[in-house]
């Protein structure tokens, strides 16, 4: 075959034919999950896509647009690359369990597990500790490979067993096992890291590290190549408290400050899902996203607004976990599709096909 021929489009029969074993199994495992958070009280809620701000982490990207107001001036809006906000300030209005599919947007994202648009499912339990959500993530996952009608979660040969109990290790435990660094040493005890520790500890284990780095970069790099390839095999790991700095929305632990309740969930080397005991303090938040949209502007020289509502709401929110999970990645995992576009029944048009 011609490597420079173009692909059939997606709506052709034959290939539509091919992909329809793995939208069927969509939308099976998601009616198992409607029933799953019906059976447990949860009320599925639908938020709104325009937002004022699309979310406030450094490395996520937004697609922008704008609306034109009755007199015609220009507003501007982004889509949400999740439905956080607007789902918290229904926990502020009274809303104690919540689950929302929601179509979610990122820009400068697409591969085989990324799409510039897809399913985020989200939940969210008021007045309970996120450790209730790594036991949902366990039976959520067993209930979407029953549903698809297998024993195991797949992916690129690996192979992870969902009715098997998890793996839970910190992230501090992973650094030290998978990479020989001692991660907290970088980390006081208020919450701020020492980059050039950090440095010289990658430096002796013979990993890369650049001039401009930050302590963010260099915990990135060691996450992605030393720890993700060996979590979720033979059964899912949920990595569980990351440091402070990099859980923006998440509150600290109360066993140890320099850590937060935050953990993400991994099948076959595969991030399903990010989940956290929330943070509800406001002016600590805002302070939070001030620093992330610093860390945007030095990096991209662009930053996106702060929700003033959404911080408004938040000072009045309850306790509560909540938790995203890439829901068209659990379907890949669950069928047996090697990448998210054949799980989507009409994937975003590619420029340039």
């Amino acid at each position: 075959m011609n490597s420079s021929a173009k692909a059939s489009p997606w709506w052709t029969p034959s290939v539509h034919a091919d992909r329809r074993p793995f939208l069927v199994g969509r939308n099976a495992i998601q009616a198992a999950l409607r029933g799953f958070f019906a059976r447990e009280d949860f009320i599925e809620v639908d938020t709104a896509t325009l937002q004022i701000s699309p979310g406030n982490e450094a490395h996520l990207h937004a697609f922008a647009t704008e609306a034109l107001t009755t007199d015609g001036q220009r507003a501007p809006f982004y889509l949400h690359t999740s439905p956080e906000f607007a789902c918290k300030k229904l926990l502020t209005a009274g809303e104690e369990r919540i689950s929302c599919f929601a179509h979610v947007y990122r820009n400068r994202e697409r591969g085989p597990l990324h799409h510039p648009e897809f399913t985020m499912l989200e939940w969210y339990r008021a007045g309970e500790s996120y450790e209730s959500l790594m036991m949902d993530c366990v039976r959520i996952l067993a209930l979407a490979a029953e549903t698809a009608k297998t024993e195991k979660l797949a992916y690129r040969g690996g192979e992870s067993d969902p009715f098997a109990g998890p793996e839970r290790i910190s992230v501090a435990e992973a650094f030290e096992r998978h990479a020989g660094i001692d991660l907290l040493a970088s980390v006081a005890a208020d919450g701020s890291t020492d980059r050039d520790h950090l440095a010289a500890e990658m430096k002796r284990v013979g990993m890369r590290v650049a001039d401009d780095d930050g302590w963010a970069d260099l915990f990135s790099r060691v996450l992605v190549e030393k720890i993700e390839p060996h979590l979720g095999f033979g059964r899912i790991t949920i990595l569980d408290e990351y440091p402070v700095s990099e859980a923006a929305l998440a509150r600290p632990s109360a066993r140890d400050p320099r850590v937060a309740e935050r953990f993400e969930l991994y099948a076959c080397g595969v991030e399903l899902a990010n989940g956290f005991g929330e943070l509800t303090n406001a002016a600590e938040q805002r302070r939070r996203f001030e620093i992330e949209m610093a860390e945007k502007a030095r990096i991209y020289g662009e930053t996106y607004p702060i929700d003033e509502d959404f911080l408004a709401a938040l000072s009045l929110m309850p306790e509560a976990s909540g938790i995203a999970l890439g829901f068209d990645r659990l379907v890949m995992l669950a069928t047996g599709a090697s990448r998210i576009d054949q799980v989507l029944w009409a994937p975003v048009a590619e420029y340039g096909r």
